[in-house]
């Protein structure tokens, strides 16, 4: 008999929040009203305009955050006098744009905090039991936004706020736009959000985002919000079952992607679109290794591509513009002026075609189709780990199996890359090989290591001649003198294809 999972709370508990967030990437603004008013939910009923401040507290060195743990006073302006609300949260390690956090809140009589009201949260008596941390509190960051808030309420009980935030967040002399749109259950099953986010999304482009705005001002305020978000594989027990292993290891990797993917609408960091693709491969990569073992299928995700190839294009400019461009400028110009100025020239008109493709690359996020399919990698990720759990398949046995065969399939690609399309297909594998060790690392033997080292290598040999190869192509297509594409197809010439051997690792 196959066992089940817990089953899915129907309604949020007392001092618990279900909430589903999802960034907007359009600035908001009286367009952006007029689409929501138009879904079909929401149309029915009248919103609610407020102004809301928030002012957050820590401690110097951030107790409250190192424990998933925030603390704000609020003041609400609408109609009538301001109201005043106390709110403490915590949150578990989760990376799902749909948390589940706990939620303490009180009315208060102004913008003091006040403690008597902090020892009625069990959390708070447990990470304060003397005081002395409240006596350390200190303000941190704001945030004011106007929020517009609609009451939805629908067929079986099911009741859900969605509320509209355009404003800033604002922390040591730096701010940060907020554009949100906050799902909050009220009543009734957890997929109800998602249901309600997809009617959503097919008028208003969204983007699922994990990052609450306190862990947001926190990053402001440490001056590392729109920071490259790198993998931080979760730890796999080593007793797990493979669906219990499943949706944290896919959860992170998802996070990795739609992170750098929000950060790439105000920041032109060239890693954030190599962390971006990073992300997606190896969520494409875990899901091939972990598919045949899932209890529910992935979705398809046409409405992805085009972003996904944009995203490929921009990172082709970029490492040419920062890599491939600049290591070879010395060979070229070798002291001649008129050189050198040709090749400014052309470092020049790959910067302006890297502009633009980012432009490119902020406008499909814009696109709801794009939205759409986020929206449903998240959806099935919810689903997946609320699915009847399969006959338990130990995560150990199974990482170890999958992954040498991953390995043996490399082997072969890397004997039989004899040319351009060879070496190409083993550099794809070696990525996945690596990628994969990477996530499952506790459960796999010792000699794994050795894999990833080889195939990191043998990834990063490729990468190079391909990378000439591309800024070649990149160049007649951007029209550069005929000398300068004469040199770039010489040196890629010169790079002997890498040989690797079979040395049984």
């Amino acid at each position: 008999m196959s066992k089940r999972s817990p089953p899915v709370p129907t309604s949020p508990t007392p001092g618990a929040e279900i909430e589903l967030k999802l960034a907007l990437p359009a600035d908001g603004g009286a367009a952006l009203l007029r689409k929501l008013a138009a879904v079909p939910a929401l149309a029915r009923h009248k919103p609610v305009h407020q102004q809301v401040h928030n002012l957050y507290y820590d401690t110097p060195d951030q107790a409250l955050r190192r424990q998933r743990a925030a603390l704000r006073i609020r003041r609400v302006d609408g109609a009538g006098a301001p109201q005043w609300l106390q709110t403490l949260k915590t949150a578990d390690a989760g990376l799902s744009a749909l948390s589940r956090r706990g939620e303490w809140e009180v009315p208060v009589d102004g913008p003091a905090l006040q403690q008597d009201a902090l020892r009625e949260a069990p959390p708070w008596r447990r990470l304060d039991p003397d005081g002395t941390l409240f006596a350390a509190l200190k303000p941190c960051f704001s945030t004011d936004f106007e929020r517009t808030r609609w009451t939805v309420r629908l067929r079986g009980g099911i009741s859900i706020e969605v509320a509209l935030d355009v404003g800033q967040i604002v922390a040591e002399g730096r701010t940060a736009p907020v554009c949100e749109l906050e799902l909050e259950l009220l009543s009734g099953p957890p997929e109800a959000l998602l249901r309600l986010a997809g009617q959503i999304a097919r008028r208003v482009a969204v983007l699922p985002l994990s990052a609450s705005k306190a862990q947001r001002g926190f990053a402001l305020a440490q001056g590392v919000l729109d920071a490259p978000q790198r993998a931080r594989p979760p730890v796999p027990p080593r007793r797990a079952s493979l669906q219990a292993l499943a949706v944290p290891l896919l959860s992170e990797m998802f996070d990795q992607f739609t992170a750098n993917l929000h950060a790439l609408l105000g920041a032109d960091h060239p890693e954030l679109v190599h962390q971006a693709r990073v992300g997606w491969r190896r969520f494409r990569s875990a899901l091939r290794l972990l598919g045949p073992g899932l209890a529910v299928p992935p979705p398809a995700w046409p409405g992805l591509q085009p972003l996904l190839d944009l995203l490929g294009e921009l990172r082709d400019l970029d490492v040419a513009c920062t890599q491939t461009l600049p290591t070879l400028q010395p060979a070229y110009v070798a002291g001649d002026a008129r050189r050198a100025l040709t090749w400014a020239a052309v470092e020049q008109s790959f910067r302006a075609a890297a502009t633009l493709q980012r432009k490119a690359v902020r406008l499909a996020l814009q696109e709801p189709l794009t939205g759409q399919a986020l929206l449903g990698i998240t959806h099935w990720l919810e689903a997946l780990g609320a699915a009847p759990q399969v006959p338990a398949v130990p995560a150990r046995r199974w990482a170890r199996e999958r992954v040498a065969r991953l390995r043996l399939r490399w082997k072969k690609a890397r004997r039989d890359a004899v040319d351009a399309a060879g070496q190409h297909r083993a550099r794809l594998l070696a990525k996945r090989l690596r990628y994969n060790i990477e996530a499952l690392r506790p459960l796999l033997p010792e000699r794994a290591g050795r894999w990833h080292e080889r195939a990191s290598q043998l990834q990063a040999d490729v990468g190079a001649l391909r990378d000439t190869v591309q800024a070649g192509v990149l160049a007649a297509r951007l029209e550069a003198p005929p000398e300068v594409l004469a040199f770039l197809r010489g040196v890629a010439v010169g790079l002997e294809p890498p040989v690797v051997p079979d040395d049984g690792v």
